[in-house]
């Protein structure tokens, strides 16, 4: 993130759909698995996704359960993500074709009160990044020569 507030993210083909990207000074690989046509040379775009929803959910709850002084020892969030019918869906506002379904299982460590458990469970939504997913996003493309 730059001083900004903005965050920048530099991103390269590589060989076949292999991808390769810088994030913060760090260098990231992306590519798909064999039988879609990559090498498996690294995480799926959806795998960094999700990852990012978990790493989130992991620090927002960490920073929570701190500044609380809660005695929180460990986060550990397990994501899975698939496409369902709308119709599937009773909680979502759209009725036709397929919406993408993520599921996030959160296993919190430590001598938690029930209250604080469930307290931590709603704070899981705020994390910026469940945020940004759940509102409109305007990707704003610019053709550079």
């Amino acid at each position: 993130m730059t001083d900004s507030g903005e965050t920048r993210v530099v991103v390269r083909t590589g060989e076949g759909l292999r991808t390769e990207m810088e994030a913060g000074g760090h260098e990231l690989v992306a590519d798909e698995p064999t039988s879609f046509g990559g090498t498996d040379a690294g995480p799926t775009p959806y795998d960094y996704l999700l990852a990012a929803l978990g790493s989130c959910t992991t620090m927002t709850l960490r920073m929570y359960a701190d500044r609380k002084g809660w005695p929180l020892e460990s986060v550990t969030v397990r994501l899975s993500q698939e496409r369902i019918h709308a119709t599937d869906c009773e909680e979502c506002e759209t009725e036709d074709g397929k919406i993408d379904r993520i599921e996030r299982e959160i296993e919190l460590g430590g001598p938690l009160e029930e209250e604080q458990r469930r307290r931590l469970l709603e704070i899981a939504d705020m994390c910026p990044v469940h945020r940004t997913m759940r509102t409109e996003a305007l990707v704003k493309n610019v053709l550079v020569s």
